[in-house]
């Protein structure tokens, strides 16, 4: 498989032409159903085989495809550069022997809804967390999910369901809430039960804790709580993963409630929400940009055992009014809506080499400006080249009911999916 930029005058069916794909094909991939594509916008071509182009080197071939020059020669032995006459057909070495677990989540919806998103993801899972159980000032468990079916489909799939447990309040994600029963010995050990029986009543495999805003005052007993509650989910073979803030540093105020040395010697795995560089209230910007996550790769590592560590993507972006007021809230996309709204307005899209992260401005029928940042298959590859350099575990994302039609092209380029 490789990534072909559109370029100015180009049309889908010029580029299906070129790579002697249908455009049926390259528009079921990249889950697009119109024609009308935009200069600067990334398609996947799932194709092991490439047609060389005028003007195409190996090094610009390695580049589309995302393999080295060296991977290139070896895949076509007696390969001369100097002679890719346009048309000659390029073999594009297979990279998906990379072993990987991946962790995804997932909100349930439906019954029907439910079945039908896990059925078509859970291929390229390992695991799904569902998505999410409150608890109260007095450790117990306050609400219920119509989870039942998504757990056995997932099960049936062979993929490991994953109760996600938050710290949400009618505040949204809340510290007080967590320092209260955190530090409560009796409190801490009554949601540790429940977490417990919440696992073992409703069949999940394990559970994730998403406990956002955790105060830099309640580091060492939030670590604690990870390991009481790793020893009470060990006597029913129960994984337990986190959910934490992307760090760089030990040095962030607002992130010192993360002891990733700590919580890296106590859970299954990290999921790190590498992403929300650039949010909804900031003004525009790269949502996951490629410099901050290596960085936090790079910190990681210096704490984490490597095959504990799990980069979440984010399967969204924003759309920023432009010029951006403090104050004003962008909304958030669908990466997959993203690069629909692109090609409705026929907005090119532009690619910031710097953070590997794709944008577009556009005006729409209020004359109102924006600007929006999301992912494509260019960033998406780009991190998924980063998991296989620095050895980690795997990726994961948020969230999949988002959708990113080409994603699950691209783990199968880029891993082969641990199962159960």
């Amino acid at each position: 498989m490789f990534v072909h930029v559109v370029q100015a005058g180009e049309s889908l069916f010029s580029v299906s032409h070129a790579y002697q794909i249908s455009i049926e094909q390259l528009s079921r991939v990249n889950g697009f159903d119109g024609t009308n594509i935009v200069p600067g916008q990334a398609l996947l071509i799932p194709r092991y085989t490439y047609i060389v182009q005028p003007g195409d080197s190996l090094y610009r071939i390695s580049r589309k495809a995302y393999v080295t020059v060296q991977q290139l020669r070896n895949a076509n032995p007696g390969i001369n550069e100097t002679d890719l006459t346009p048309g000659r057909s390029i073999r594009i070495p297979y990279t998906s022997n990379y072993l990987a677990g991946t962790l995804e989540f997932y909100v349930v919806r439906s019954p029907e809804e439910d079945v039908q998103l896990i059925n078509q993801f859970a291929p390229y899972s390992s695991s799904i967390s569902i998505f999410e159980y409150h608890f109260a000032s007095n450790g117990e468990i306050v609400n219920d999910l119509n989870d039942l079916t998504a757990i056995e489909t997932t099960w049936r799939n062979h993929v490991t369901p994953i109760a996600t447990i938050t710290n949400i309040s009618s505040q949204g994600f809340d510290p007080d809430l967590t320092h209260q029963v955190l530090n409560n010995p009796t409190t801490r050990r009554n949601l540790i039960n429940n977490i417990y029986f919440l696992v073992s009543r409703k069949g999940y495999g394990g559970v994730n804790i998403d406990f956002e805003r955790v105060r830099a005052e309640d580091r060492d007993i939030f670590t604690g709580f990870l390991r009481e509650l790793r020893d009470r989910l060990r006597q029913g073979r129960f994984v337990i993963t986190i959910s934490v803030p992307a760090k760089t540093s030990d040095d962030v105020p607002w992130l010192r409630g993360y002891d990733y040395g700590g919580i890296g010697a106590v859970v299954d795995f990290m999921f790190i929400m590498a992403y929300d560089w650039h949010y909804g209230g900031s003004e525009p910007g790269p949502v996951a940009p490629i410099t901050e996550i290596r960085r936090t790769i790079e910190f990681s590592l210096t704490r984490v055992p490597e095959r504990k560590i799990i980069i979440g993507v984010p399967l969204y972006g924003y759309d920023w009014i432009v010029p951006h007021r403090p104050g004003t809230i962008a909304r958030g996309i669908s990466n997959q809506e993203a690069i629909l709204r692109a090609m409705r307005y026929q907005s090119p899209v532009q690619y910031s080499e710097e953070y590997q992260s794709p944008f577009f401005r556009y005006t729409d029928s209020q004359g109102v400006n924006h600007e929006v940042w999301f992912e494509d298959v260019r960033s998406m590859s780009t991190k998924m080249v980063l998991v296989r350099e620095y050895n980690l575990q795997a990726i994961g994302a948020w969230q999949l009911s988002l959708g990113f039609t080409p994603g699950v092209w691209l783990l199968r380029k880029f891993f082969t999916i641990r199962k159960i």
